[in-house]
């Protein structure tokens, strides 16, 4: 049974995003925050606070945040999008605590991620009400023709993604529009989907998590082969070395030698797209 009409199908091929969808249930939106909380307390430090490598691939060694990106209800939103055959390439905590500055300039995910085709997809899970006051989503709609903008990798202070990046060309503003959640709710947007987001001044925590999904027959276009985890469908392609299903604990040492393999791969093959996008701007500009 389809999860989406056809016409909110239609409504993120055109602008690149979709919002609000209906997700989890709200014991269920309250129950993630509870485990995450829990995590925190074992980390010693709020995932704000702690090392940035805990923020990212958290399905690799955390067993609550691994069934929640095998949610049945969000695997049938993103299979409507994508088709049946799924992965999960990535996944990664965006909290901002109350009164904090921490923000997103705009941007686009597909800079540095170096998948194609160019079809992932983020599934950005409330677990907390995102509203405007508390710093949800920015998104301009694509109007049907998406295309990849220059950015630089600035390391902005107070950014929200590791490499603080930005877009460096002009962004037409007139439609921007304010993906608002209430917690269990999510929103997809696209990988060339130009978004950005503001402080949180709200009393709470602004958590959401974001899922990154790609069809199994997308393939990296460096030099690096990384792990993604099957969670519907099969992978008839081979591209991605396969991930364990489930950590067998929360923190297991096994899984936490995975998330550090996971994260290292990562990190290398984002590094290497970086310096790509550089390398391809700087020789358009040579021969402007």
């Amino acid at each position: 049974m389809k999860a989406l009409t056809d016409q909110q199908v239609r409504d993120y091929r055109y602008n690149g995003y979709l919002y609000p969808v209906p997700a989890l249930k709200p014991h269920e939106a309250a129950e993630a925050l509870r485990n995450l909380e829990r995590s925190e307390a074992q980390l010693g430090a709020p995932l704000t606070k702690a090392e940035l490598k805990w923020r990212g691939a958290t399905h690799t060694y955390l067993q609550w945040a691994n069934d929640l990106c095998r949610h049945p209800r969000v695997l049938d939103i993103v299979e409507d999008v994508l088709g049946p055959d799924i992965l999960v390439y990535w996944s990664t905590f965006f909290i901002k605590e109350p009164g904090s500055a921490t923000f997103a300039a705009w941007h686009q995910d597909a800079t540095y991620f170096g998948i194609e085709p160019l079809e992932h997809v983020t599934a950005w899970i409330a677990l907390s009400d995102a509203s405007r006051e508390a710093g949800c989503m920015d998104v301009i709609s694509a109007q049907g023709t998406p295309r990849q903008y220059r950015h630089d990798a600035k390391r902005l202070e107070h950014s929200i993604n590791g490499a603080g990046q930005e877009i460096v060309e002009p962004v037409d503003e007139s439609n921007v529009v304010a993906m608002e959640l209430k917690a269990g709710e999510l929103s997809l947007h696209h990988t060339l989907c130009v978004h950005r987001s503001a402080p949180n001044r709200a009393a709470h925590r602004r958590v959401g998590y974001g899922v990154s999904y790609i069809p199994a027959y997308a393939r990296l276009t460096g030099s690096y082969r990384l792990p993604a985890m099957l969670v519907r469908g099969k992978d008839r392609w081979g591209y991605w070395d396969v991930m364990p299903e489930r950590p067998r604990a929360d923190f297991a040492p096994e899984a936490l030698d995975y998330h550090t393999y996971a994260y290292t791969r990562f990190r290398e093959n984002y590094y290497e797209m970086e310096a790509r996008h550089v390398a391809q701007y700087s020789g358009s500009a040579a021969n402007a």
